[in-house]
């Protein structure tokens, strides 16, 4: 059966998408949906330990978000914001622009006495790939003068960039956050630890192409944006071994379901490997790999909800949303959480 985009929409009230993130992180709501039955169940995220079992295997995406968003002028003084997507080399990155009329091949942007760029040329679809200009640690740089990248339907301004932040983010290079991760506090984790839960971490660097809406109306020529991913040897055995022994793998985030499925084969095996995915899931998808997920709320018609989709089957993921939203959950990046058994 060929999906159309239209085929998930759902409605959602604007007073529903969440502007702030919960205080505490595990405070959040957690709507638990078993496949089997159907059955949801309300709960506080804190409560995720009721459904962990020893031998599980809780697989976290370690990435960490830059703060990729930057505010230059041209050096006729006209404004340009530029956010960092992909670096390419140690100081060539692909980045978006606004507004790009102003960003030909050539053009210089200062965006402060330290940092500034030179446009070398745009994309076929749109980004530039610029070069940057700077002495010292590009990464220190940013953190002086970059911005955190929140979602264009977050209007509040964030007091605590670290709350954009999982507690376990270890490695610079996403343009988003693994958002189902930011419910996670370390004294939540140590319990699952200490329930005898096996923590698993994968690299998945999120792009805003995650996040980019579907433009065709036939969801099947959409062009996913691609990612870098890791899995590392030890990553891959744990994995492999639970999976051998019958043990669940439950990803933490459609950044790890992505992951963990562009690294294993159709034998069900998990490789370990570094390189770009441009997997896309939507129904009717057999996963190789992932036993369950936690995850966040998503937008209508993104891809996101049809990875969900996938898992749960489109009508009953349409139906348990349609809950959510009548159950007043919070949506999207600083949303509620649901867990999907």
């Amino acid at each position: 059966m060929q999906f159309k985009k239209s085929d998930f929409y759902y409605d959602l009230p604007e007073e529903l998408i969440a502007q702030t993130p919960a205080t505490p992180r595990d405070s959040s709501r957690l709507l638990v949906y078993d496949r089997a039955t159907e059955q949801v169940e309300h709960r506080i995220f804190r409560d995720i330990c009721d459904y962990l079992k020893a031998g599980d295997v809780l697989v976290i995406n370690d990435t960490k978000v830059l703060p990729a968003r930057l505010y230059a002028h041209t050096q006729n003084g006209g404004a340009v914001e530029v956010l960092l997507l992909k670096r390419q080399n140690i100081d060539t990155w692909e980045v978006l622009v606004k507004p790009g009329k102003k960003c030909t091949p050539g053009k210089r942007l200062i965006i402060s006495d330290e940092l500034s760029l030179t446009v070398q040329s745009v994309t076929d679809s749109g980004e530039r790939m610029v070069k940057f200009e700077y002495e010292g640690v590009f990464e220190e740089i940013l953190e002086r003068v970059g911005s955190m990248p929140l979602p264009p339907y977050i209007k509040e301004k964030l007091k605590d960039k670290n709350r954009y932040q999982t507690v376990y983010a270890k490695f610079d290079g996403s343009s988003a956050a693994p958002t189902a991760g930011l419910h996670f506090t370390p004294e939540l984790l140590q319990k699952i630890k200490d329930m005898g839960v096996e923590i698993v971490e994968v690299l998945l660097h999120v792009g805003l192409g995650t996040f980019r809406p579907v433009k065709e109306d036939i969801i099947t020529d959409h062009k996913m944006h691609s990612e870098y991913f890791e899995v590392s040897s030890e990553a891959a055995q744990k994995i492999n071994v639970a999976k051998s022994e019958g043990r669940r793998i439950i990803a933490v985030g459609t950044t790890s379901v992505r992951t963990l499925e562009s690294a294993t084969n159709e034998n069900g095996e998990v490789i370990p490997q570094k390189g770009n995915t441009q997997i896309f899931i939507y129904p009717p998808y057999k996963f190789k790999c992932v036993d369950a997920l936690i995850t966040n709320f998503h937008l209508p018609e993104s891809t996101l909800i049809m990875l969900v989709a996938a898992m749960t089957g489109r009508e009953q993921i349409l139906s348990v949303y349609n809950t959510a939203v009548a159950e007043k959950y919070r949506f999207f990046s600083f949303g509620d959480a649901m867990f999907i058994k």
